[in-house]
């Protein structure tokens, strides 16, 4: 019988369920879908790392081997999350032609993120839950701070693999407006001030446009 804390030798039925999961499936990256869908259900404060397991199909001990503790496991959330937004924000750069066109289209891909992917969002900037000196989050962070510096500099992006503390080294204050106008957008949005959420995405474009204008002169 494996040895993998991924197995549970007290019922045969969720041993075969964890087996399963373990040798045909990436146990990790089952977890993060278990934990996002918990943070979209219940918000950060009503995770566990037990709900997650269960949720997995593995044994409570599980998560502890893959991510160390609940920290563990919620920084590798966020750190997806910095991922997805970086590849979003990439792909939205690479398509526009110009200066403004490029921080236009990073921020309407920002905030389509942010309503897309609420669970990710949140604990991407829940510092005292999550561990920002992780290495993986560190770079992923980075990444898609630099990207938006690259195009309000008007220059290529070029990803220098620096984690986020380094890329933050001297902060370059147009980018930090640009990046709080299109963040504060987005929170208004995912908090509901800004109506339903329905109603808050079909209007955010309209709502977009002045601000970016205010950014790109």
């Amino acid at each position: 019988m494996s040895e993998h804390l991924d197995t549970v030798k007290s019922s045969k039925g969720v041993a075969a369920t964890e087996a399963s999961a373990y040798h045909h499936g990436d146990l990790r990256a089952a977890l993060i879908r278990a934990t996002t869908a918990i943070l979209r259900e219940r918000g950060i404060d009503g995770f566990s790392l037990r709900e997650a397991a269960r949720r997995a199909g593995v044994s409570p001990a599980a998560p502890q081997h893959h991510f160390g503790d609940a920290r563990g496991l919620l920084t590798a959330v966020a750190t997806e999350g910095f991922r997805m937004l970086g590849d979003a924000l990439a792909a939205a750069d690479s398509a526009a032609t110009d200066r403004d066109g490029r921080i236009r289209a990073q921020g309407r891909a920002y905030v389509a993120f942010a309503l897309d992917h609420p669970a990710e969002f949140d604990t991407m900037w829940r510092c005292a839950r999550i561990d920002t000196g992780d290495a993986a989050y560190a770079a992923a962070a980075g990444r898609a701070f630099g990207l938006l510096k690259a195009a309000v500099a008007g220059t290529p992006f070029e990803d220098d693999g620096l984690p986020a503390a380094s890329n933050h080294a001297a902060p370059d204050p147009r980018a930090i407006a640009c990046w709080s106008l299109v963040h504060g957008l987005a929170r208004l949005a995912l908090d509901g001030a800004l109506g339903p959420a329905e109603v808050a995405r079909g209007a955010i474009d309209g709502m977009l446009e002045p601000i970016l204008d205010c950014l790109t002169v």
